[in-house]
């Protein structure tokens, strides 16, 4: 969906490189978009007639085994970094898709498998180095530059550019529960119900989404339910005991028995590739918390799946909490943890002649949540750029204090090509110069 056509793209191999890109960029008064994993679904990896400072090519990923923790560069994926830690028995808490960016999904938060167990990927992150738009090269961390740190751990692309993350490891697998059961749209209202009563009582070893879309054309799924609209439940259980995965999955099973059952024991490394969609597939998000799982909200998912113009179209429910709300609100810029649901209504179509329809669609269904929702939401789901949709991912003192950072390092906003926080006075020691 997005055919933008840059100036110039810098390939950056190492942070001396992505310091020349951001020197020019300022040298030049460039517009600047910053391209980690390309995998921004506002289209926020590239830009007209600017500089595409492009990380891609950075793909460094060093594991100490000792320390359990990975130094990893900007341009790793999710499923390249599950892999290098996996050699050691161990994983970073990171998202669900494999393709994913380490870095816009790390500096956004970072909801994952692992988040409910070891927290998100911003609580994970140990320390990073950091390309400022003065193009100096800071450490941010706990001991160094701390309130960077702060504001880097949610606060998304507005500070500068990392080079590199460190994060803190955990043991898991090799092999763990994970996969999806499906139920008719029949079955559903007996499903949701069971599952608003199961969830809150789960360990936090067992991570669970709850949604609608249809069955994969895959083999494995039999003829007759192949392509199908249904209700799922996506399970990953990352405890040290198989036969304890096995027995929470079957408390869902004995509930309401699945039509479709493909949760089973498989490689950790598999797990981040449940739930890929192709590249070149067109997309559109909207997302809101949700405190309860209503029988008024049930009615309404169904409604609204039901009129999705597109087949391949979702709505998705995940199940947060856990570690992520066991971490102190001011730790980090990152907000809203004590959010117990949080819905995802996913526009997926191939055609540009259906932009408008799908569009309109997930507006549509956006709008609808909208009596249900807490009025907040998570930005790595946001697909708008507004202003509004930005200051709904925080309180209000945590973005009068992220608005203090960016006039800091920022003042210029010379990254503006993200969920932008515009600086609001120059920097004394800028304004000084």
């Amino acid at each position: 969906m997005i055919d933008r056509r840059p100036a110039v793209i810098a390939q950056c191999h190492n942070v001396g490189d992505v310091v020349a890109a951001v020197r020019f960029a300022r040298e030049h008064g460039l517009l600047v978009a910053v391209r980690g994993g390309g995998h921004s679904v506002a289209g926020l990896s590239m830009c007209d007639g600017g500089i595409v400072i492009d990380l891609s090519p950075m793909r460094g990923i060093d594991v100490d085994y000792t320390r359990r923790v990975a130094r990893a560069e900007p341009g790793v994926l999710w499923g390249e970094l599950d892999r290098a830690a996996q050699y050691f028995g161990l994983a970073a808490s990171g998202g669900v898709v494999s393709h994913t960016g380490i870095a816009g999904l790390t500096v956004g938060g970072g909801f994952g498998w692992l988040a409910r167990k070891y927290g998100l990927a911003c609580d994970n992150l140990v320390s990073a180095e950091v390309v400022t738009a003065a193009g100096e090269v800071v450490t941010a961390s706990a001991e160094a530059n701390s309130e960077l740190f702060w504001g880097l751990r949610g606060g998304g692309g507005n500070f500068g550019i990392v080079t590199s993350f460190e994060y803190r490891l955990h043991p898991v697998g090799p092999l763990v529960v994970a996969g999806s059961l499906y139920w008719t749209l029949e079955q559903a209202s007996d499903v949701y119900r069971f599952y608003r009563q199961w969830t809150p009582r789960l360990s936090d070893d067992l991570s669970t989404g709850i949604g609608f879309w249809r069955t994969p054309n895959e083999h494995f799924v039999p003829q007759e339910l192949r392509g199908v609209p249904m209700l799922s439940v996506v399970a990953v259980h990352v405890g040290p005991s198989i036969d304890e995965g096995e027995r929470l999955v079957n408390e869902l099973r004995a509930a309401v028995p699945p039509a479709f059952d493909d949760v089973r024991t498989i490689p950790y490394v598999a797990v981040n590739h449940m739930l890929d969609v192709p590249h070149g597939v067109r997309s559109y998000w909207k997302t809101v918390h949700v405190d309860t799982l209503s029988g008024e909200l049930l009615g309404t998912l169904l409604e609204l799946f039901k009129r999705a113009p597109s087949p391949d179209s979702q709505l998705y429910i995940e199940h947060a909490l856990g570690a992520v709300a066991r971490v102190a609100d001011d730790a980090m810029a990152f907000s809203h943890r004590d959010a117990p649901y949080r819905i995802i209504v996913d526009a997926l179509w191939n055609e540009a002649r259906d932009d408008a329809e799908n569009i309109a669609w997930a507006h549509e269904a956006g709008a609808a949540l909208q009596p249900f929702a807490t009025g907040t939401s998570y930005l790595n789901y946001v697909a708008d750029t507004s202003e509004a949709d930005v200051r709904r991912g925080y309180t209000e003192e945590k973005y009068r204090r992220l608005l203090a950072l960016k006039s800091e390092y920022d003042p210029g906003n010379l990254f503006s090509l993200n969920l932008n926080i515009k600086p609001t006075s120059p920097n004394p020691r800028e304004a000084s110069q």
